[in-house]
């Protein structure tokens, strides 16, 4: 790893054309990027009702959207140029312009996805925020597309894809905040526009059967963890989809259970960790004891940053992250070539040693979401899907050869959105100016219930 010029700030370049250029080629998109067959919505009359107070100047307008997998922006695109104003027409309401969207999106997303995609976030409207510090450039960028921005402004407030359609991670303060701004912002500039937050969440389901795919990426499981696969006929009988993937569970189950004593196992004897839970592992202690190995993953990183563990564990990634950031992508080494070799050659090592640092944050930042009990709660296509590839990731992050594959794809999915009762922050104003931390914190929360609501309806 070398060490880098610093992550500077990626404005938005909105490109209006682009968005129409793209939308004829959404369904291709949604087809051959992320799996989908179709996207459908459900209570679209509250969007058509938010876009038409914001196209008509009455309301500023705030997209807070669930963001479980890196497929959701193509479904928020479906939804925004397509969905919308197809049912605005039905409903006899119209809207008087192509709509579009601002938003704000991770700086680290061009470390992976390559210039290309910083160059395509950037004109689609897209302003980068780095999560793990105070971005005083990204906020206000954020702060002023919130009052001027010629579409509505989207975010998601988990902060980071959990892999999990139907559970919500801790959401993070800055979608009330950029919100409670956008009421005071304008109050300031004699301005009589609402701010709404309107709420929008996301379950993906599959579409058609799963056991046959799901046997073959177990079985590749199996291998890479030297684990024996069963013996027995292969799904695809007449025993149905359920009864298949029931049969399959108690493999999905044995990789997942390996694969915790095998890297309890590692934290002990490569890094001194203390973890309490020994011997087999149960339906009873399979969460406590992943609770123990995530937080032994996450001491490693903090001591080699020198950062205090606090906060949930998505914040301590965040935190995690932004060091390792720090020492990789450094002022001093912004013009490498001016640099005598062994500054650069010094620089690189601590660069190599932060890498090496955030692979225990990456191993946790896959499992943030996950309970050990996902799947008997609530067995179904969906969750053992969606676990499966969870622990897809893992294996291929301890394996450790060449670029990360993207996760299989076991079968087509639809995805389904859920627009949820828009929030009316200016009406809280008051309450913020008398505290405004506490006031921020009551709409985070008020946001994580309407979010909630929306993935269990």
């Amino acid at each position: 790893m070398l060490a880098q010029a610093p992550l500077d700030f990626l404005p938005q370049r909105l490109l209006r054309w682009l968005p129409w250029l793209l939308r004829p080629l959404l369904p291709l998109l949604l087809r051959l990027q992320a799996g989908l067959v179709g996207v459908e919505a459900d209570h679209l009359e509250r969007l058509v009702a938010a876009a038409g107070r914001f196209q008509r100047g009455e309301a500023r307008l705030l997209l807070a959207f669930r963001h479980p997998q890196t497929s959701d922006p193509y479904c928020f695109a479906a939804l925004l140029w397509a969905l919308l104003p197809r049912a605005a027409r039905a409903q006899g309401q119209p809207l008087r312009m192509f709509m579009h969207s601002h938003f704000l999106y991770d700086r680290g997303i061009p470390l992976w996805a390559g210039p290309s995609a910083a160059w395509l976030l950037a004109r689609l409207g897209g302003s980068s925020i780095q999560r793990g510090k105070l971005d005083l450039k990204g906020l206000r960028a954020a702060r002023q597309l919130m009052v001027e921005g010629a579409y509505p402004l989207a975010a998601a407030p988990e902060g980071a894809t959990n892999g999990l359609s139907d559970v919500l991670s801790p959401l993070e303060p800055g979608v009330a905040q950029i919100a409670f701004w956008a009421v005071e912002d304008l109050a300031q500039a004699g301005r009589s526009e609402a701010v709404e937050l309107v709420p929008l969440g996301i379950r993906y389901h599959y579409v058609g059967p799963i056991a046959v795919a799901a046997d073959r990426e177990l079985a590749h499981l199996e291998q890479a963890c030297g684990l024996a696969t069963p013996g027995g006929p292969p799904p695809g009988g007449t025993v149905g989809e359920e009864g298949e993937l029931a049969a399959l569970y108690p493999r999905l189950t044995a990789v997942a259970d390996w694969l915790l004593a095998r890297l309890e196992q590692f934290y002990r004897q490569g890094y001194r960790a203390s973890l309490a839970s020994e011997g087999a592992i149960t339906a009873d202690n399979r969460g406590e004891r992943l609770r123990q190995l995530l937080e032994a993953a996450l001491a490693v990183s903090e001591a080699r940053f020198g950062l205090i563990a606090k906060g949930s564990l998505n914040d301590r990634c965040r935190r995690i992250e932004q060091a390792g950031w720090d020492w990789i992508y450094r002022p001093d080494t912004r013009d490498r070539a001016a640099l005598p070799a062994v500054e650069r050659g010094l620089a690189d090592h601590l660069a190599t040693d932060a890498e090496r640092a955030l692979w225990h944050m990456r191993l946790v930042e896959s499992f943030v979401a996950v309970s050990g009990t996902h799947v008997r709660e609530k067995p179904c296509a969906d969750r053992f899907g969606e676990t499966l590839q969870i622990l897809f990731t893992l294996v291929h992050r301890l394996i450790g050869e060449g670029p990360m594959p993207s996760p299989p794809r076991l079968g087509l999915r639809r995805a389904q959105i859920s627009v949820g009762e828009a929030i009316d922050v200016g009406e809280r104003r008051d309450a913020y100016r008398a505290g405004r931390q506490g006031a921020v914190a009551t709409l985070t929360q008020d946001l994580a219930a309407e979010l909630q609501t929306l993935i269990e309806a």
